[in-house]
């Protein structure tokens, strides 16, 4: 305990700043999955085939990028995208540059998902959104939606655990976060102590956002 104590006061501000970045990883690529993987999962799901805007073309190259993504082992895709990332940024190293592979990732996690929980919903209510007339944006908006809503936050629960383990890895690319933190201060300088603290950090995290997620569902399930 200690040795832990020693640890935290030399190192204290070092994981507070990779916690702050593990944080804006997470915050800028749900930011993405949300803002990009929901259209595209419901892109999917309306055009495959027999759905509501059948476009086989369409729903082909949707699906390819989203199987192509979750396909690449994940640090052979940061890799892969490095050419990409530096015409973005003008730089491969740093937080926001390492942010840049993990949001490819988040929004093809969550586009499946979603095509997933949108498949879930019972047939009968697009039957009966088109007896009603409804357009189709507005059966995606008034009937869809509305009633995948606790299975989209669930959804998104999984997607964060999910990016938070990616995020763990981004230190090869000067990405920081806690689990380059782990490895660098607390693995590589045999400080085991300071290494299973920040380990017991993660899991920590994990165990909230789980908890906060499932309840926020919970609630949000009207049926």
């Amino acid at each position: 305990m200690n040795a832990l104590l020693e640890s935290l006061s030399r190192r204290g501000d070092d994981l507070l700043e990779a916690l702050a970045e593990t944080g804006y990883m997470l915050a800028v690529s749900l930011t993405a999955a949300i803002v990009l993987g929901l259209p595209l999962g419901m892109l999917v799901y309306l055009t495959r085939r027999g759905g509501a805007a059948e476009n086989r073309p369409v729903w082909w190259v949707a699906n390819l990028f989203i199987n192509v993504v979750r396909s690449f082992p994940f640090l052979l895709l940061v890799v892969f995208l490095v050419p990409v990332t530096r015409l973005v940024y003008g730089t491969t190293f740093g937080t926001p540059a390492a942010t840049f592979s993990l949001c490819f990732v988040a929004v093809a996690i969550y586009a499946r998902l979603v095509e997933q929980i949108l498949r879930e919903i019972p047939p009968g209510i697009g039957r009966v959104a088109r007896t009603m007339g409804a357009s189709l944006p507005q059966t995606v908006l008034r009937f869809l939606l509305p009633e995948a809503v606790p299975g989209l936050v669930y959804a998104l629960t999984s997607a964060t655990i999910s990016l938070l383990s990616y995020s763990t890895v981004l230190g090869v690319v000067g990405g920081g976060g806690v689990g380059d933190f782990a490895l660098r201060y607390g693995y590589q300088e045999y400080d085991y102590a300071l290494m299973y603290f920040t380990i017991a950090v993660i899991l920590a995290v994990v165990l909230v956002i789980q908890a906060a997620g499932n309840r926020l569902s919970i609630r949000l399930d009207h049926r």
